[in-house]
């Protein structure tokens, strides 16, 4: 990771009260910088983060400036009931088993923001947790509205913390996702200077660069996500179609090869076998899907086919996609496969019909 000294510790609780043991090693040398045990009141574990950050800032001779808790709180809260709706929110969205169960998320991130109205981080999950009803359950009017909300969730967490790494992603993803790709990549690249050795900064830079179709720029930051994280799956998939999207298929092919076994890398070799001549390959790559998540895929089958020039099919995926609330519709209006498909009234009555908020 290419830093000076690396934070670890445990975490222990009874019924009321909580145990932190904390400990800074020197990375080169593994040896202890600093360490720590405290025991606290739950009621107090909000304040307890603050205490630990000072702590370790002043372990390593750093003056932080400004006011240390607004920077530790920047996007979060400082009311524990609030904190606890927020993380029974990320439990029940996280574990949910189908679309059904995102209303529990919603409510429990409603909570949190009523306890909060400040609540940056509570908006942005719960804008997540929106996008995800409108996908998947929605119809009609119904998920146009729920975009709207989920909009206007994404736009409140980044009026009220616009210094927050995860809130300038999610932020960002929304941007892209309603096609708006100036505000995806402004959000996204600050997103990375706050945060640059996480995985999801560049992840969500890579995404916002492809949907804008600049395919050599969205190639270096998805390997960087590659680079951060190797095993995180989709990253392959995404930095071989950023290559296919400029025309270095080798490359493009090598990268998707990585992980043959993962779907989207499936979907990925689906497209640029056929590209390559390898149509039997291709094909091969499709009939892969087909028989380990049927219609689940829809969407991807439709890019798939739109990429091989068969609209017809396409167009047919994407209507039992639409039929289906496929959650990959999201990328409906700025995926650049599906750009084959754009002047279709076929495609522009699907559009329609999904009613993209402005």
């Amino acid at each position: 990771m290419n830093v000076g000294a690396v934070l670890e510790g445990s975490v222990r609780r009874s019924a009321h009260t909580i145990r932190i043991t904390a400990q800074l090693i020197k990375a080169v040398t593994g040896f202890h910088l600093w360490s720590k045990t405290y025991d606290r009141d739950l009621g107090d574990v909000l304040k307890l983060q603050i205490e630990i950050a000072t702590a370790v800032a002043g372990a390593l001779k750093v003056t932080l400036l400004g006011d240390v808790a607004a920077q530790v709180e920047l996007g979060g809260t400082r009311n524990p009931a609030a904190f606890g709706a927020y993380l029974r929110g990320a439990k029940a969205f996280s574990s949910r088993h189908d679309a059904q169960d995102v209303p529990t998320a919603m409510a429990a991130y409603t909570e949190a923001i009523r306890l909060d109205p400040h609540y940056a981080l509570a908006f942005a999950a719960r804008s997540i947790a929106l996008i995800a009803y409108a996908d998947e359950v929605a119809t009609g009017a119904s998920a146009t509205a729920y975009y709207g909300k989920a909009q206007n969730d994404a736009r409140q967490a980044l009026a009220l913390a616009p210094g927050n790494a995860q809130v300038l992603r999610v932020s960002s993803g929304y941007a892209s996702y309603m096609g708006h790709a100036d505000a995806a990549l402004a959000a996204a690249r600050r997103a990375v200077v706050l945060d640059p050795l996480s995985r999801t900064s560049h992840d969500a830079l890579g995404a916002a660069l492809y949907a804008a179709h600049r395919y050599e720029e969205a190639s270096v930051a998805f390997a960087n996500v590659v680079s951060l994280e190797p095993g995180f799956n989709p990253a392959y998939g995404d930095l071989g179609l950023s290559y296919y999207g400029f025309g270095d298929l080798p490359k493009a092919r090598a990268s998707c090869e990585m992980k043959p076994d993962y779907w989207y890398g499936q979907q990925c070799l689906a497209v640029i076998y056929d590209k390559l001549g390898r149509h039997a390959d291709a094909q091969a790559e499709l009939s892969r899907m087909t028989a380990s998540l049927g219609n689940a895929a829809a969407y991807q089958y439709a890019t798939i086919h739109a990429q091989w020039g068969n609209r017809v099919q396409a167009l047919a995926w994407l209507e039992r996609a639409l039929r289906l609330r496929d959650a990959g519709l999201i990328n409906l209006k700025t995926d650049p496969l599906l750009d084959p498909l754009r002047q279709e009234p076929r495609f522009q009555a699907i559009e329609r019909e999904l009613k993209f908020p402005d």
